[in-house]
């Protein structure tokens, strides 16, 4: 039996990389490898959530469960930049 693990991933890595991507703009001081630091931190911030498929666990989840998916992940990026820029800071470089 061949087993297929490509599709299983962490559900919040989508949300998190699209995040980014969108506020990157209004941080545009940061580097490509400090966004990248910024994402690790969000995700070990936030539950591993691993599916095959996104729309899978959206279609079960309550509107109450969806807000608070919502507002964790915006804690987690808050915290996420603050704690690269800060460090960043620390060590002279550009954030």
């Amino acid at each position: 039996m061949i087993i297929n693990f490509e599709q299983v991933h962490n559900y919040y890595e989508r949300l998190v990389f699209e995040d980014i991507a969108r506020l990157s703009e209004a941080y545009a001081t940061y580097s490509a490898d400090m966004l990248a630091d910024v994402a690790c931190v969000a995700l070990n911030r936030l539950p591993a959530r691993y599916v095959r498929h996104d729309v899978d666990m959206m279609f079960y989840l309550t509107e109450q469960e969806r807000h608070a998916i919502d507002e964790s992940l915006t804690e987690a990026l808050t915290y996420a930049f603050a704690l690269v820029g800060e460090r960043m800071a620390k060590r002279g470089m550009t954030a």
